[in-house]
């Protein structure tokens, strides 16, 4: 394992947001954060990213406290990408890519021709090379979101932490984010963790699903193990319906709400709608 968080606990205001919380997150996967609003996806993500510190426990990266690495040092290893980031009026996207190569910089802050090469792997990588000059308030919110991605791959990083990379995105967008990620993954070995409000793309793209609630775990396992009947239920108050459904070569769990707990009724015959949980 390479990034561990050891019972951590953290309180916003006396208000539990962690409680006594340990996970490990494996090299070279795509991990999963779900659960239901407040239950402390982002803030675990956070955690994770050297963001902020917890009241108790350890966050490590490759067995050393992560408040024991140095801010460059540490960005050379992951990269953290919030919730609606901003960036100045009038910024570039190829500017803001270049900021991801921040940590490699010397003393006189000039870009390497190394450092030129990583920003033009980064635009091609997330297919914005034709976009490069454009500002970034010129562009569609699918876009904007490619290009902080892309920023986040201009650093080098082998970690990347996401959160909620798919908000405000249209389906389309949304899928090619996630498969974006997943091919990072599979040709270089990114190691990544996201928080997702959709679970059946949690479940689609990733490897593992970690399952918060009330700042607890209580599921941690494949989606296969994750995304079924009792478990959802519980996440989210829901019940659901869990089918079968093939992605290539690949067989993952479908979960199709058919009605909240306190209104369900075995007479009942409430439509299907959307999986975004």
């Amino acid at each position: 394992m390479m990034l561990n968080a050891d019972q951590i606990t953290l309180h916003y205001q006396h208000r539990p947001v962690l409680k006594d919380l340990s996970v490990s997150i494996a090299r070279h996967q795509i991990t999963a954060i779900v659960g239901p609003n407040g239950s402390g996806k982002s803030t675990l993500l956070k955690l994770l990213g050297g963001l902020i510190q917890p009241q108790q426990g350890t966050i490590s990266l490759e067995q050393q406290p992560l408040h024991q690495w140095s801010p460059k040092t540490l960005a050379k290893k992951l990269a953290l990408l919030g919730q609606s980031p901003q960036a100045p009026s009038g910024m570039l996207v190829k500017q803001l890519v270049g900021h991801g190569r921040f940590p490699y910089l010397g003393m006189f802050k000039t870009l390497s021709q190394h450092d030129q090469d990583a920003i033009t792997w980064a635009l091609k990588k997330t297919k914005l090379e034709a976009l490069q000059h454009k500002p970034l308030q010129h562009l569609s919110g699918g876009e904007r979101q490619r290009a902080w991605l892309a920023m986040a791959l201009a650093q080098q990083s082998e970690i990347l932490l996401l959160d909620e990379p798919t908000t405000y995105l249209d389906l389309g967008h949304q899928f090619q984010l996630l498969d974006l990620l997943k091919q990072l993954q599979i040709h270089e070995h990114k190691t990544i963790v996201m928080v997702l409000h959709d679970i059946n793309q949690a479940s689609q793209f990733s490897d593992r699903i970690i399952a918060l609630k009330n700042g607890s775990i209580i599921a941690d396992g494949t989606p296969q193990q994750v995304v079924t009947e009792p478990i959802i239920k519980r996440l989210f108050n829901i019940d659901v319906a869990i089918v079968s459904q093939c992605y290539g070569q690949i067989t993952k769990p479908l979960c199709l709400p058919i009605g909240t707990v306190d209104q369900f009724t075995s007479n009942s015959a409430a439509p299907l709608r959307s999986a975004a949980i």
